[in-house]
């Protein structure tokens, strides 16, 4: 970073550019967990049905998982602070675009853009934190902090939406972007670090990911119709998608994963991990608001359990990376997430009797997430290049969305073919087997290398 481009270095202005970074990625999170309690809602209002809602979620992560990777990219040719910055101004003005949307299509279109604005936003704060505290330690500590603000959405999201919901219906959910976008321009401005590196950019391989992303999911929710015809169609033009994906990576100059990352054993196991979770996080909250049958107010409220740990937890999770290495929060996550994810489909399935099973099966969520996501990102940008990290904070959110998106279609699908019974535990428990996959690879030493963050 040369004189001309290195912003004002005070103790003061990195903890406001640290505030800034860490509310941008709350506003994102929010973003997701305020729409989960509006989807009864959003359903009755725009005369659609659970496929309809999760839809509105999935074109989101869909743009996001698509983008992110392309949004790393730019945060390293143009510098993290200048694409943060644009992302977040862009989030604000396009959720007020969401909260308009005259009809579903309109909607989809919103969320679609926004989740492109949100792929510059997480990669680029990424960068900034590295670039911020490049001392491994201090590093760790921003991370924590990082990661417990952004959390609070998880804690705020359900209950927040829940009101809001009360009060004006799911598109006020949308409005809360708006001052957030305000105060991150003001904590922000002049204080992110612009240096840019010379990286060339291909999108056709991001916008093969979109389409191959966008063509899995229309199979999975239409086998969730019946629709075999169709769905069939669709997984043929996702594995073509796929397959002119990759042969378009191969040929870029600019591929989805830099070479330098493409043999990084941690670091690829640090995306399988991320996706795991991500899968799982979704599972819950698309799922339990539609097998609540509540109002958005109490679903909110049940669902405290498992968000209140995931705003408080990190900063602990930071401390414990810190001393003993990364692996040992991530696996306890992975344990946590996969005995939550199985007592909440069982809790579930067996109706309103099993409440206190429920909220300590979600508690076990909570724990299981907030242990996990702060140590994937140390992590991953521990055992990378330092040049790297736009791209490492880009393609592990975008793998974590990639199971988002999987998780909210195939619990969407499953709940459509059958919305009560003990059908309601099906999706949990292919979320939990995902996490007992995870957890078999991090117990016999999958990625191993410097166990630090």
């Amino acid at each position: 970073m040369d004189a001309a481009t290195a912003p004002v270095r005070t103790a003061r202005g990195t903890r406001y550019a640290l505030a800034g970074v860490s509310l941008a990625y709350f506003m994102v999170l929010l973003d997701t967990t305020v729409l989960a309690v509006a989807e009864p809602d959003l359903i009755a209002s725009l005369h659609t049905d659970v496929i309809g809602a999760g839809w509105a979620t999935t074109a989101y992560t869909m743009a996001l998982a698509s983008g992110l990777v392309l949004g790393g990219g730019l945060a390293d040719r143009f510098g993290a602070g200048r694409v943060f910055g644009a992302g977040s101004a862009g989030f604000g003005a396009v959720s007020l675009a969401c909260a308009l949307a005259p009809g579903l299509g309109a909607l989809l279109v919103c969320r679609t853009v926004l989740g492109l604005l949100a792929a510059a936003i997480i990669p680029g704060s990424m960068a900034i934190i590295a670039a911020l505290f490049p001392e491994p330690a201090a590093r760790a500590r921003a991370l924590s902090v990082w990661a417990a603000v952004s959390g609070a959405a998880m804690a705020a999201g359900p209950v927040l939406g829940g009101w809001l919901v009360e009060l004006s219906g799911w598109r006020a959910v949308f409005l809360v972007n708006l001052p957030l976008a305000g105060v991150v321009a003001l904590l922000c401005r002049g204080r992110l670090p612009t240096a840019a590196h010379r990286r060339p950019l291909d999108p056709a391989p991001h916008l093969g990911l979109m389409a191959a992303l966008a063509a899995l999911t229309l199979a999975v929710t239409e086998a969730g119709h019946l629709r075999w015809e169709t769905c069939l169609c669709a997984a043929a033009g996702a594995v073509l998608c796929a397959v002119a994906t990759a042969r378009a990576d191969g040929r870029s100059r600019a591929p989805l994963v830099p070479g330098l990352l493409r043999r990084n054993r941690p670091v690829q196991a640090a995306f399988a991990w991320g996706a795991a979770v991500n899968y799982a996080l979704t599972t819950v909250l698309f799922a339990v608001p539609l097998a609540l049958h509540e109002d958005a107010l109490d679903t909110g409220l049940t669902l405290l359990p498992m968000t209140l740990p995931i705003a408080v937890n990190p900063l602990l999770t930071g401390r414990l990376a810190a001393r003993f290495g990364a692996l040992v929060p991530i696996r306890l996550g992975l344990a946590a997430l996969a005995l939550g994810l199985a007592g909440t489909g069982a809790a579930l399935a067996g109706g309103d009797r099993h409440r206190t099973v429920l909220g300590l099966a979600l508690f076990a969520c909570g724990l299981g997430v907030s242990w996990c996501l702060p140590a994937l990102v140390g992590y991953a940008v521990g055992h990378a290049p330092a040049r790297t990290a736009g791209a490492v904070g880009g393609i592990l959110n975008a793998t974590r969305q990639v199971g988002a998106t999987l998780g909210a279609a195939v619990a969407g699908a499953a709940l459509a073919l059958r919305p009560e019974g003990a059908w309601v535990a099906a999706p949990f428990a292919g979320a939990c087997a995902l996490c007992v996959l995870g957890l078999l690879g991090a117990l016999a030493g999958a990625g191993r290398g410097r166990a630090g963050l």
